[in-house]
């Protein structure tokens, strides 16, 4: 939503860039304590996404897991070919930070696309033949590139916000 708003409130067009965020979590998926191995306080941290997801009234269900999230990518770039980038993001966001399902897998994701009315069988068709393997891999460049290491990570003239904000960050890293 606060993109959307930047974009009508500046005239901007927004380039998505995918980024690998975890890209060793094996398909099967980690729980949360595995992935973190006593990095961080995992409590703590579902209660500041919590708070975030509620500041940006989004849903956000009681997450366990974390699961490998390439091939969604290699799907959302499918998806914003075929003008459907946004709601299978959305989708996607939901399945996974709600519904706490497993975006590694075909099934999944392809029954996201088909709930956004795209074609099942052909989503099934770009993830087994990996049509979007080096546009993602493209993305993981640009990102590693620019030295982008959280998500989201938002630039614009050279200059970075990183992490949810308040609407006035945003206007103010367009503004400068």
């Amino acid at each position: 939503m606060r993109t959307a708003q930047l974009c009508q409130e500046f005239g901007l067009q927004v380039r998505y860039t995918v980024y690998p965020l975890h890209p060793d979590t094996p398909d099967a998926g980690m729980t949360l304590e595995e992935l973190f191995a006593g990095r961080f306080d995992i409590d703590a941290m579902l209660a500041r996404l919590r708070q975030v997801a509620a500041e940006l009234d989004l849903p956000f269900g009681d997450r366990t897991h974390t699961y490998n999230s390439r091939r969604a990518q290699e799907l959302g770039k499918w998806a914003e070919q075929q003008g459907g980038g946004s709601a299978f993001q959305d989708a996607t966001y939901r399945a996974y930070f709600v519904d706490g399902k497993n975006i590694a897998q075909v099934d999944v994701l392809a029954a996201i696309a088909a709930g956004v009315g795209l074609d099942t069988a052909e989503a099934e068709r770009v993830l087994t033949e990996k049509c979007y393997s080096a546009a993602v891999d493209t993305d993981w460049q640009r990102a590693r590139s620019m030295a982008i290491t959280a998500v989201p990570t938002l630039l614009y003239d050279h200059r970075q916000l990183v992490g949810y904000a308040p609407y006035e960050d945003f206007q103010k890293l367009v503004t400068g």
